[in-house]
């Protein structure tokens, strides 16, 4: 598998007011797409809150290249495109295709697992999460940190 691919719907409240899909609702439609993504993995929220861990973004950035309107039929690709061995520190891409495969917008998230207890960065990584991004589809240009 070379990605996770999900077709998504726009609604009338992701648009702008030139009628096109407002900034926010990318980061919104990637955040969605991840927690479906670790869920499947089996990381579930519950998971996450018996062992008291989450992921943590730091940086969150979205390159935008073609507008997207309410009638665009559109796929995001979500992979992995950093990751330490121990998958303590990620960076995860998510890429917005139309149907004919043009990629209007890819965002990219830097994070890590936060100790929800502790209130820092959790220490060792929990196996879960090692278990649930090794199995991660990984970028063309994966780099291990």
């Amino acid at each position: 598998m070379s990605s996770f691919i999900k077709e998504i719907s726009f609604r009338w409240s992701d648009l702008d007011p030139n009628f096109h899909v407002r900034h926010s609702a990318y980061y919104d439609f990637g955040a969605q797409h991840r927690i479906e993504i670790l869920n499947e993995l089996g990381l579930t929220l519950r998971v996450m809150q018996e062992q008291s861990f989450g992921p943590v973004l730091f940086r969150e950035e979205c390159v935008f290249r073609k507008e997207l309107k309410l009638s665009d039929k559109i796929f995001i690709h979500t992979k992995t495109s950093k990751m330490k061995a121990d998958a303590s520190r990620w960076s995860i891409i998510h890429e917005f295709r139309r149907e004919d495969d043009t990629l209007c917008a890819t965002i990219t998230v830097d994070g890590a697992w936060m100790d929800t207890k502790l209130r820092k960065l959790a220490s060792p990584t929990p196996e879960i999460a090692v278990e649930a991004l090794s199995i991660f589809p990984k970028s063309d240009d994966f780099i291990g940190l």
